[in-house]
Order: structure tokens, then C-alpha cells, then sequence
């Protein structure tokens, strides 16, 4: 298999990955509410139904990568060794908006709770 057809692989499980976790935890939803879109493809990585829009209102882009991640992930160790409670991670570079890591089952546990949580 050649490099390209490897990481396109690699992306299109990726994806896939996160769409069945996201069908896992909301249960409501129906697969062709969360599709996981064609390697090449323009926009979103994975494409929302309008129903599902309704309970993740975000934008999802997956990236999947062999090298270049190991600073975030010491991070996130960093944080994991200070407390039992879940690892988070605020980053920004210069000039650049303040951004969020944590790990996968804590985001979809905190996505959960606010859709939970009443209107005001």
C-alpha cells in the first residue's frame, strides 16, 4: 500500500472511530444522522443530519497523526499525574485563540451534560 492510500486509510478510520463513538453516547441518533464523509471531500469530516445538528451543534474535524503530537500528549500525562480527575489541557500560541484538549470519552461526557443541562 503506498503512503498516500496508508494515510487515507488511516483518516477514514479515524473518522469512523469518532462517528461510532458519537452514535455510542447518543443513542438517539441514527447512522445516516452521524456519516463519515469521503477522504477528499470538502467540508466537515464528519456530516451532521439536521437532527443531529440538533443535539451537537459543533463543527468536527479528525486528524490522525504519527508524529508531531507527542507534546499535547505529555501534556495531557502532566495534567492526568496531579488529580484522579479528568486530564484537560489549555494551549494557545502567540496571537492565536486559547484552545482545549481532552481526551475523547470526557468530551462526549461533557457534550452529554450540556444538552442535559435546562435552558435559562
Amino acid at each position: 500500500m503506498t503512503t498516500a492510500k496508508s494515510n487515507k486509510a488511516k483518516g477514514r478510520t479515524g473518522q469512523q472511530e469518532i462517528r461510532d463513538k458519537i452514535l455510542e453516547r447518543f443513542k438517539h441518533l441514527q447512522p445516516g444522522d452521524v456519516v463519515s464523509t469521503t477522504m477528499g471531500e470538502s467540508g466537515a469530516d464528519i456530516k451532521l443530519s439536521p437532527a443531529a445538528r440538533k443535539t451537537l451543534p459543533i463543527s468536527i474535524e479528525v486528524k490522525r497523526r504519527k508524529n508531531g503530537m507527542k507534546a499535547q500528549y505529555e501534556w495531557i500525562d502532566q495534567a492526568r499525574k496531579h488529580t484522579p480527575d479528568p486530564p484537560v489541557v489549555f494551549f494557545r500560541a502567540d496571537r492565536k485563540p486559547w484552545l482545549v484538549i481532552v481526551e475523547l470519552d470526557h468530551y462526549m461526557e461533557l457534550l452529554e451534560l450540556w444538552k442535559k443541562k435546562p435552558k435559562q
